[in-house]
């Protein structure tokens, strides 16, 4: 196989956009597209919170016209996953289930997974009324009932934020008390539209039939008593796991495993950059993900450019 300049491992905001600023360099970047081509925006029915659409995108739809922009100005993609990588020194070595790639540098955008709860009827509904992210999906629930699963600093920021938009938000925890910061915790006591359901966790989503969410049974783990409860919206908040498994113990990760950064995108490797949610704990946003693509592409170029100079 030839020697790639700049390889990209996933297809989601930040590496489609990594694509196109690498593309329009000629830099011939190979996307490999991971197990969710597009990422976790595909699951989103309609982004109303990224620039450039008035009246909002389908989530697929704009992933879809990221990566035809891309492959427009020459950028390959593959249909694989990476299982291994090589990073002691350059070129570096990636390896998926069909093939061995070389390249002189590489952009990780593999994103995070979030954690959810197991229901199929939660897979049925993420996008029909259940949400992974609050700041995306809030606006649509003006005036309605929902539930916020989690007992974290990011179930408690949903929670607050939520109560924005929603008339009623009940949050459901596994414990009798919660596992976010003071502050935090203070805020969403003192929150009128705030309430809670503790030592719960919800056993069922309603109603897959309908394709949207009507309500949940929530289970009580110590008398294990069932309530059915009427909602427009589940949001699930018990966190997130960036996908970097088989970069550990050859990059700096915090105690997450999120990808450490410096001076822009670059990690402790040279020639590595990491962009978008493996490395934003904080953010984790569409528009983020893809200003980050773009840094990682051009602080990608940079490199190569700098290591073509020391050869000549």
């Amino acid at each position: 196989m030839p020697l790639r300049n700049i390889i990209i491992i996933g297809s989601g905001p930040a590496g489609l956009t990594a694509a196109i600023y690498a593309a329009r360099a000629n830099l011939l970047p190979l996307i490999i597209q991971g197990l969710e081509p597009g990422g976790q925006l595909t699951l989103a029915t309609l982004v109303e919170n990224y620039p450039g659409f008035a009246d909002g995108i389908n989530g697929s739809a704009l992933m879809g016209e990221m990566r035809k922009q891309a492959e427009r100005f020459g950028a390959e993609i593959v249909p694989d996953s990476v299982v291994r990588v090589s990073l002691a020194s350059s070129p570096f070595k990636v390896s998926t289930d069909k093939q061995e790639y070389d390249a002189r540098s590489l952009i990780i955008a593999s994103g995070a997974s979030a954690a959810l709860l197991g229901l199929e009827s939660e897979k049925k509904l993420l996008g029909r009324g259940v949400s992974i992210c609050a700041t995306c999906d809030a606006a649509f629930f003006k005036n309605k009932n929902v539930i916020v699963v989690g007992g974290g600093d990011s179930a408690m920021e949903d929670a607050l934020f939520l109560t924005r938009f929603a008339s009623q938000v009940t949050v459901i925890h596994r414990r009798d008390k919660l596992r976010a910061s003071k502050i935090l915790q203070e805020r969403a006591f003192s929150n009128k539209k705030i309430d809670f359901a503790w030592n719960s966790v919800v056993d069922d989503i309603f109603d897959a039939e309908k394709g949207r969410v009507t309500g949940v049974r929530i289970r009580n783990v110590k008398t294990g008593a069932l309530t059915d409860t009427l909602c427009n919206g589940v949001f699930v908040a018990i966190g997130h796991k960036p996908n970097t498994e088989i970069f550990r113990g050859q990059l700096d990760m915090d105690e997450k495993g999120y990808i450490k950064t410096s001076g822009g995108t670059a990690t402790s490797v040279p020639g590595v950059f990491a962009a978008g949610d493996v490395q934003d704990p904080k953010y984790r946003q569409a528009i983020t993900a893809a200003g980050l693509g773009c840094m990682a592409a051009l602080d990608a170029q940079r490199y190569l450019e700098s290591t073509d100079l020391k050869k000549g």
